[in-house]
């Protein structure tokens, strides 16, 4: 059985960040962080002139020095957004590897099934003879 976490798109929420800031975030369901995103990006919009703000909101061409501090809040977020969807979805496919019995029955790279019968993962080919198993969820081995 699948969990949430590792049906996580990093692509989506990339792009949710790069529209507004922390909404990646909050597909993650990382709430604070979002939070704080939100509040750096408008932090950010501070630093910026109000006529170069007024200009972009009715269209005009606008000086791309003068909005750099909100480019680069949403260029970080997106950034952010996508790595922390990479790493989530990455410990769920390593936490659904293991079954019951300590052996590996998914690939903690890729998630796919693995034939116990090979040494790599026929779906992505990462060699299996380095990765320790975790015995139990708090990580004893």
């Amino acid at each position: 059985m699948r969990n949430a976490r590792s049906t996580v798109r990093p692509w989506l929420a990339a792009l949710l960040s790069a529209a507004v800031a922390g909404l990646g975030h909050l597909y993650l369901r990382r709430w604070l962080r979002a939070l704080v995103w939100l509040g750096v990006a408008v932090a950010a919009s501070a630093l910026v002139p109000a006529a170069a703000l007024e200009a972009a909101a009715a269209g005009e061409s606008v000086d791309l020095w003068a909005m750099a501090p909100v480019w680069l809040v949403g260029l970080l977020c997106t950034v952010d957004a996508y790595l922390l969807a990479v790493a989530d979805r990455r410990l769920a496919h390593a936490r659904e590897a293991v079954d019951d019995g300590g052996r590996l029955t998914r690939c903690p790279s890729c998630g796919g099934d693995l034939d116990p019968d090979l040494t790599f993962c026929h779906w992505c080919t990462r060699d299996l003879g380095d990765v320790e198993v975790a015995t139990s969820a708090t990580g004893e081995r």
